[in-house]
């Protein structure tokens, strides 16, 4: 929604915006570009504001009994929902490519719109982050093409559709998919049959990029397919391949042949076989509109991460702070995944606050345990507030980190592997107590974590 306001004040719309709990970086980003912000939902700000709106754009984590929506339709105001407005306003006439899936939209789509940047495209993009290449998350662009982050969650409360039915991609890229969203889908052919809606409205004379290793896409498509179809993956055997040189180097092959190689930048925060196959993917994307592997693997040579993604905040004491969006399991195991790659046995602590809905709804709990194994400490936040508590046992459902732990350690004398705490200031303190110079720091959620990770940074001392 932010990134639809930035775009909706660059088409010369005069903008104001409100929601809870506003933090950085995305409050920043809109300030900066001259929209006021107002913090909660008063049905006073009607009367607040300067000019009467137009039109009331509702983004989906506004329900029934909010009491300014329910001021908006007992006075009988225009409203629409964000994607709605998108599609209609800004989308239409473009070609777009979208990049949906469980896992690294974000990034893939921050590394697509680079790519077409960097090669004269002047792309207009939607992002759900803030990329560091460009500084903010959305824009309008000056061309012919639009970058979207198409999210399979739902519309607004009046229409439950997923969000990207109403963009119409020319160019979809589809980069996996797995059970998530437990609070609006009841299982994963729900999610299924939603990306099975996005595929109905790609034209014949489009394409779907696909990630070729996930069974769930695979039952996708067998449901019907109107499109050009190319996969990718790490089979040599299909359009787009790739062939790992190292950690930051991975060699492109194009139905079977190399075609192109890519070395990520020292600064660039990516890391891990995820994102070697995010760049496939936006590489075999870029190359529908007409960009070369050689083109597209010079540009992302120059990218850098999304904000919240491994984000570097701070050394002290040779101790190194990350922040990172995961709050998926499957997140979190990549994530921990591609910084072990690249701090090798030097200790990991992470310190996880899962608050996305589906994990306050547990059903995801019982794989945690695994998704942290290759950290050396977990400390887990589980708020008591009720409108952040958690509905399960977070202590229970990380047990089994520190009975591994005392297996191998052979003593119940040891520091346990997983520590869970209701109090935010009592885990900086245990977080920072243990920590050791050449330790790495990996703080995790998909929330403002009440500051934490300065909160660390600023006790390394």
């Amino acid at each position: 929604m932010g990134g639809i306001a930035a775009i909706a004040r660059q088409c010369g719309h005069q903008v104001t915006g409100c929601d809870a709990n506003v933090y950085p970086p995305m409050s920043t980003q809109l300030e900066a570009q001259g929209i006021e912000l107002i913090e909660g939902y008063s049905p006073d700000q009607l009367l607040q504001l300067k000019s009467k709106p137009d039109l009331f754009v509702i983004g989906n984590v506004v329900s029934r009994g909010n009491p300014l929506m329910e001021a908006i339709m007992n006075q009988g105001l225009a409203y629409t929902s964000g994607p709605q407005w998108l599609g209609e306003q800004v989308l239409a006439g473009q070609h777009l490519l979208a990049v949906a899936g469980t896992h690294g939209k974000t990034t893939t789509a921050a590394m697509l719109a680079w790519i077409l940047d960097s090669n004269g495209r002047e792309p207009g993009y939607l992002i759900g982050g803030v990329p560091l290449n460009f500084t903010v998350s959305a824009r309008l662009g000056a061309g012919q093409f639009f970058v979207i982050e198409a999210d399979e969650y739902d519309t607004a409360f009046f229409d439950k559709r997923s969000k990207f039915v109403h963009y119409h991609p020319r160019t979809a890229l589809l980069n996996n998919l797995e059970f998530d969203h437990a609070d609006i889908f009841t299982d994963l052919a729900a999610i299924e049959t939603q990306f099975h809606h996005l595929v109905r409205t790609v034209p014949s004379t489009g394409l779907i990029v696909v990630n070729a290793g996930e069974p769930a896409l695979e039952r996708v498509l067998q449901r019907g397919v109107w499109s050009p179809v190319e996969g990718f993956g790490v089979d040599s055997q299909l359009n787009w391949s790739l062939f790992p040189q190292a950690q930051d180097a991975f060699t492109v092959l194009h139905q079977g042949q190399p075609v192109a190689q890519l070395v990520w930048a020292e600064n660039s925060g990516v890391m891990g076989t995820h994102n070697q196959l995010n760049a496939l993917a936006a590489i075999a994307a870029a190359h529908h509109i007409g960009i070369s592997p050689t083109d597209a693997t010079r540009a992302l040579s120059t990218f850098r991460n999304v904000k919240r993604r491994l984000e570097l905040l701070g050394i002290k004491k040779n101790i190194t702070v990350y922040d990172d969006f995961a709050h998926h399991p499957t997140a979190i195991a990549t994530t921990l995944d591609g910084l072990r790659r690249r701090v090798g046995q030097a200790r990991i602590l992470a310190v996880l606050e899962p608050r996305s809905n589906t994990m306050k709804l547990g059903v995801m709990k019982a794989q945690l345990p695994a998704s942290l194994s290759l950290a050396d400490h977990v400390f887990a936040y589980g708020a008591t507030s009720d409108k952040e508590a958690l509905g399960w046992d977070l202590n229970a459902a990380l047990a089994p980190l520190n009975q591994a732990l005392g297996a191998e350690k052979g003593s119940a004398n040891v520091l346990p592997k997983a520590l869970v705490f209701t109090e935010l200031d009592q885990l900086v303190t245990a977080v920072v107590a243990e920590a050791k110079p050449g330790d790495h720091i990996l703080v995790m959620s998909n929330g403002g974590f009440g500051g934490v990770h300065q909160k660390i940074l600023a006790r390394l001392t």
